[in-house]
């Protein structure tokens, strides 16, 4: 198990983001077309992702709220154009698809992603990572507020749930 404190925001200021990560000698892993299919669960949410640089069976716990929020991730890499789809798409059913292009960035435990997804627009996403347990929320919770000071990201432009809540909120 995984703990990540994370923030998503609409951002449309993505030059200006950038630019402050490779002034901070961040590590940009590149850009990454990604689909996330979401599939009907009981508990959490669980989605494959597909991607040319993350390729994920993530399932997670994580409250709606504006702000900095605890994910607890479970964490499954998976191979690219395996079967892992159709089983999953047969036992579960396909919940929503989420298709992004994404920049990965990283400086020490702290993963940022620029994005830009279809049907909704811009955001950046803070992920204060801790894989080991010896960090604590409490160290997590700080940095992602310092780097939302940083970048100069409004309580008005974060944003309480995911992508595919976003895409079925647009549908329903």
């Amino acid at each position: 198990m995984i703990n990540i404190v994370e923030i998503k925001a609409r951002s449309n200021n993505q030059e200006k983001i950038r630019d402050i990560l490779l002034l901070k000698h961040a590590i940009c892993k590149g850009t990454d077309h990604q689909v996330d299919t979401y599939f009907r669960v009981q508990k959490g949410r669980l989605k494959l992702r597909e991607g040319d640089i993350e390729n994920n069976l993530i399932h997670y716990h994580r409250e709606n709220k504006e702000g900095p929020k605890l994910s607890s991730v479970t964490l499954y890499r998976s191979e690219p154009d395996s079967s892992l789809k159709k089983v999953l798409t047969e036992a579960n059913g396909i919940l929503v698809v989420v298709d992004k292009i994404r920049e990965i960035y990283f400086i020490d435990n702290v993963k940022f992603h620029i994005d830009v997804v279809q049907e909704l627009g811009t955001f950046i996403e803070i992920e204060a990572i801790d894989e080991t347990g010896i960090r604590g929320n409490d160290e997590l919770l700080k940095q992602c507020e310092f780097y939302l000071d940083l970048f100069g990201i409004s309580k008005h432009d974060l944003v309480s749930v995911s992508y595919s809540d976003l895409l079925m909120q647009k549908v329903n």
